[in-house]
């Protein structure tokens, strides 16, 4: 059972593009003078959409953030409950660990997330990349008690 996901990313930029070039289409076909060929539209759209269509599908793997009754997840990286220290969790308030590394990956945090420090029970301290970090401590934290019951 999961209980709690937070999408990666969304398909909004896409439909945006898309929306775009339904505009320019429109434009080329009410507009007088030359038309712009077939081909191109076709290969310009088949690019422009393909490109941005990967950007989305890959933000959503990558920083899509889950938590269920064993493990939190970003993208492919899985960390279990029982090794999340519960009570640096609950004494964490606000602030980000400088250094520490991103679960799912990359250098810095994806832009809009804040990082929600946790401290594994190895003595580790990673971010967890989110946009509601209330809501995500609040799942860890009901997560851990279903845990331990």
């Amino acid at each position: 059972m999961t209980a709690y996901v937070e999408p990666g990313g969304s398909w909004r930029p896409f439909w945006i593009v898309a929306a775009a070039f339904a505009a320019f289409l429109a434009f080329d076909v009410a507009l007088p003078g030359p038309d712009i060929p077939v081909l191109v539209w076709a290969l310009v759209l088949v690019v422009v959409l393909g490109i941005v269509a990967m950007g989305c599908l890959s933000a959503r793997r990558i920083w899509t953030v889950r938590v269920d009754d064993r493990s939190l997840r970003v993208g492919r990286e899985n960390v279990a409950l029982s090794d999340i220290d519960v009570e640096h969790l609950r004494a964490v308030d606000s602030g980000v660990d400088a250094g520490a590394p991103v679960l799912g990956g990359g250098w810095s945090l994806p832009r809009g997330r804040t990082g929600l420090p946790l401290k594994l029970t190895d003595g580790r301290t990673v971010l967890v990349p989110t946009r509601d970090p209330a809501a995500l401590y609040t799942a860890l934290l009901d997560a851990q008690g279903t845990l331990g019951s």
